[in-house]
């Protein structure tokens, strides 16, 4: 059974190049005075998250909520080991796969079916799983003779379509989204919102963050509203979502 679970996990992030006393101010201005400091050699530390606990297993679908700069996309990093948690702990049972930038790993130099190649090894595929998906690849992405050429040829919303046909060919025990990506016409757009609903259906656990309260009360059965790096509340995805929006509106 898949799970992940962080416990008291803190981040520190440190800041370069920039004027200590303004990135103060600025963070000050934001309600997080406590969220920064300077270590010893003069470079600004940011609190990116601060004590939080959370439990993830098989069947849950979880949306992070909260203001842009909340902390939902680096705690995404962190449950995809980009970000090791500065204090606290993480463990884990199950293939992590984060969607994070689809466009990762990809090359302009190679041509399409080079770079179904390049970026599905990167998801951590298989050779063996990349020959048996990437026809199906190739015709999800409609790209056609296309992928015969590189792909510093290609439009930016062909880009776009063949990352997201690569990406969401993968097989994940623990699928980790940050927004629901724009790839196309309407057309493709619908094909795109099914291939993302199958790819949530092979996955045991979703966490995905997203700014539309409707896609997280219709995917999700689980929320986390996060807030200056903490975790605010969590729970069932209608009280959690309802807390959301009476604090947005100032009720």
């Amino acid at each position: 059974m898949a799970f992940i679970e962080l416990n008291n996990v803190n981040l520190d992030l440190p800041i370069y190049e920039v004027q200590g006393r303004s990135l103060k101010r600025q963070v000050m201005r934001l309600g997080r005075s406590n969220a920064v400091a300077d270590s010893n050699d003069g470079v600004v530390i940011v609190r990116a998250l601060q004590d939080v606990s959370i439990r993830l297993e098989t069947g849950d679908r979880v949306g992070l909520i909260g203001h842009n700069g909340a902390g939902k996309s680096t705690l995404l990093r962190v449950l995809a080991g980009i970000y090791s948690p500065t204090s606290g702990s993480m463990t884990q049972d199950g293939k992590v796969v984060p969607l994070l930038d689809i466009s990762l790993g990809m090359d302009d130099n190679s041509t399409g079916w080079q770079n179904i190649r390049l970026r599905g090894l990167l998801l951590g595929m298989t050779k063996e799983e990349i020959a048996e998906k990437q026809d199906s690849i190739a015709e999800f992405s409609e790209l056609g003779d296309y992928l015969d050429l590189p792909i510093r040829t290609y439009s930016s919303g062909m880009r776009v379509r063949l990352a997201f046909a690569i990406s969401t060919a993968v097989d994940a025990q623990i699928l980790l989204l940050d927004e629901v990506m724009g790839v196309g016409d309407a057309g493709f757009m619908q094909k795109a919102k099914q291939r993302l609903q199958d790819l949530h259906g092979r996955s045991d656990i979703v966490v995905l963050a997203m700014h539309s309260n409707e896609e997280i009360r219709r995917v999700c059965n689980k929320v986390i509203w996060m807030d200056n790096g903490s975790v605010r509340l969590s729970g069932d995805t209608e009280t959690v979502v309802s807390a959301y929006e009476k604090y947005v509106s100032g009720q």
